[in-house]
């Protein structure tokens, strides 16, 4: 192959990532968007409902690691089309549920594409972007992912403020959406060799126990902003839907403005300043969270929130430094499930929380930003298969192997 046709391979790959960017917001934004408005206006949820439900959304987060019992029978680039299939169809259908157990259903289906595409999509652009070049090119899919949101969330005020489309339209709209893009992705796209074999089984490995971690304290964290932070904008403040979904449309012009520099910053000061920079911001965020009174100064704190959790693209850029190449996507489904072994818990225990004091919630996700902002000390400046964390290089001193990094 010259350097030519190994350019255009390469270009192809970065074309599909983007489809890929762009097919998954389209439908989870839709349901995200309208999901608090619609479970409280049309299925009469309260914090525990709300609670039960988001706990069951991450259920097939928590089972991500049967990912690599899928790959035995079905390639990566296939399962990821057949994931974002499946996520447009749960998003379509859940409009015509409006009821408790409806909501349940249609979000474990919603989430088991959701969350299996997430995991092949990060083992494939792991396989194929070059570590030099991976937290830029990271940066811009979420640049592109923002774009896209900004438009969905566009077209989304517009139908609820000026069309008054019902919820039904607007969720098969956006789950309709998707899969035709999923369906163009099957049709017009080769299917692509991974440069290193992957390992067709589990994958737990002793020295990569930092990313683990940092996994799972981003995991819980994720969960209470992802269920509550959204919720006390409806409940605590009386938004609308149409005023969520300009929430989310300012937080995604800063996200497109500014994915691409995060990018870049982690590249040149490394991922665990930019880590703990992301850190310190959350701790404040959630202590503001608690204390808030305000609906001017909890939509601030919703969108500084939502900039800070761009940067933990460094934990996957971390591990893809130190990850030998053929553990990349069995480790993806692994990392998947330590993310979820909070978020399964966490949304039921904090929802009994949230009925006796919403403020205690965000507390405990400060305390979550306080053990993730220790935890990130221990990344080496210069991570690499040998050196995954600050305590190897220490031993490694210890025994006269090497000098700390």
């Amino acid at each position: 192959m010259n350097l030519g046709q190994l350019k255009t391979r390469y270009s192809s790959r970065i074309a599909l990532l983007i489809l890929m960017s762009i097919a998954m917001p389209v439908a989870f934004n839709t349901w995200q968007a309208l999901l608090n408005n619609f479970a409280v206006e049309r299925a009469a949820f309260t914090g525990v409902e709300i609670g039960i439900l988001q706990s069951i959304r991450e259920i097939p987060g928590f089972l991500s690691f049967t990912t690599v019992f899928v790959l035995l029978i079905v390639k990566e680039q296939t399962f990821a089309v057949i994931a974002l299939a499946t996520l447009g169809a749960g998003v379509a259908m859940t409009g015509a549920y409006p009821s408790v157990y409806g909501l349940y259903f249609t979000t474990i289906l919603m989430s088991t594409g959701f969350h299996y595409f997430e995991v092949v999509k990060q083992s494939l652009s792991l396989q194929w972007l070059p570590k030099q070049e991976a937290p830029q090119i990271l940066g811009k899919l979420i640049a592109v992912s923002s774009i896209t949101s900004l438009l969905i969330y566009s077209v989304l005020w517009l139908c609820l403020e000026w069309l008054q489309l019902d919820y039904y339209w607007n969720f098969l709209l956006g789950g309709s959406v998707c899969m035709l893009i999923a369906l163009a992705m099957w049709l017009c796209f080769p299917h692509y060799h991974a440069k290193t074999m992957q390992h067709k089984k589990l994958i737990l490995r002793k020295r990569y126990w930092l990313y683990y971690l940092l996994t799972f304290l981003s995991g819980a964290r994720r969960q209470i902003f992802m269920v509550f932070a959204a919720f006390l904008m409806v409940e605590k403040f009386g938004y609308q839907a149409s005023e969520v979904t300009l929430l989310f449309l300012i937080n995604y012009t800063f996200n497109w403005l500014f994915a691409e520099r995060i990018g870049k910053f982690i590249h040149r000061f490394g991922e665990r300043n930019a880590l703990s920079a992301e850190y310190i911001g959350l701790i404040f965020v959630f202590v503001g969270y608690g204390l808030v009174d305000n609906a001017t100064v909890g939509a601030l704190l919703y969108i500084l929130d939502h900039m800070f959790f761009a940067m933990a693209i460094a934990i996957s850029t971390y591990f893809q430094k130190i990850a030998a190449p053929e553990d990349i996507s069995a480790s993806a489904g692994v990392s998947f499930t330590i993310s979820h072994i909070a978020a399964v818990v966490i949304p039921a225990l904090l929802g009994l929380v949230w009925i006796q004091q919403p403020s205690l919630v965000f507390y405990i996700g400060a305390l979550f930003a306080i053990f993730s902002l220790v935890a990130a000390q221990y990344i080496p400046r210069s991570p690499s298969q040998g050196n995954e964390t600050a305590i190897t290089n220490r031993i490694k001193q210890f025994q006269g192997g090497g000098s700390i990094t």
